[in-house]
């Protein structure tokens, strides 16, 4: 019976989940909590929570599709000087195959035999020498909209959990303490699942987010109470 080989091939969309989720979590979180410690009612916490969920996911979505926009220039630009280098320069291109495949292990026969096949199929030249010359792979066409959709649909997903503890209260306090119960569990949670699915430590990677999350409200509220009180 063959053994299957599994390998993780989501890191983009991961990768996504991860940059809006966390800012999600944390953010909304941090200013909620300094409110707590400077306004009397909960919904003026709830409204400038959502508001910040809207500026948030907007800005951070927009960052992902320029992101995602400026790999998909770049990549194109790289492969628009790869087709002129390989026309006018092909000697040295030729020569540049031969040191990926020198540096491989391989001999000057196979050397010489691999890039003749090559030199054959320009397009195929070209993909090679942007994969293995410059390390780039050629980006999804849709990566730039689904990663700005993505991240910031998971910043809006994590800005809600810690708003949702000041639903059930009008006292601020009481708010902040449901909310970090529900944060805190959800920051383990998240990390937990964040790690698993990079190949990290995953009791590690739940702990390290759970304090980055902690140190950032305690230090939204103290700063809060410091210019209030």
């Amino acid at each position: 019976m063959e053994k299957e080989e599994k390998h993780f091939t989501s890191s983009g969309l991961v990768r996504d989940v991860v940059i809006g989720m966390s800012d999600g979590l944390t953010v909304p979180f941090a200013l909620a909590a300094g409110l707590s410690g400077a306004v009397n009612d909960t919904h003026i916490i709830i409204a400038a929570g959502i508001a910040e969920i809207a500026a948030g996911s907007i800005a951070m979505g927009l960052g992902g599709y320029m992101a995602g926009k400026t790999e998909m220039q770049h990549y194109e630009n790289e492969y628009r000087r790869e087709l002129w280098e390989v026309d006018y320069w092909p000697d040295k291109e030729k020569q540049e195959v031969k040191e990926v495949f020198k540096n491989m292990g391989l001999d000057e026969q196979s050397q010489n035999m691999i890039v003749d096949r090559l030199s054959q199929d320009k397009n195929m030249w070209v993909d090679f020498m942007m994969r293995f010359e410059l390390g780039l792979e050629k980006p999804d066409k849709n990566r730039a909209t689904l990663s700005g959709i993505t991240i910031a649909g998971a910043y809006i997903a994590g800005g809600i959990i810690p708003l949702s503890g000041y639903f059930f209260t009008d006292i601020p306090l009481y708010g902040l303490a449901i909310s970090s119960c529900i944060t805190a569990v959800c920051l383990l949670i998240f990390g937990y699942m964040k790690s698993k699915l990079t190949g990290q430590n995953p009791i590690k990677g739940a702990v390290n987010v759970l304090i980055i999350g902690g140190v950032a409200s305690l230090a939204a509220y103290a700063l809060a109470k410091l210019f209030t009180d």
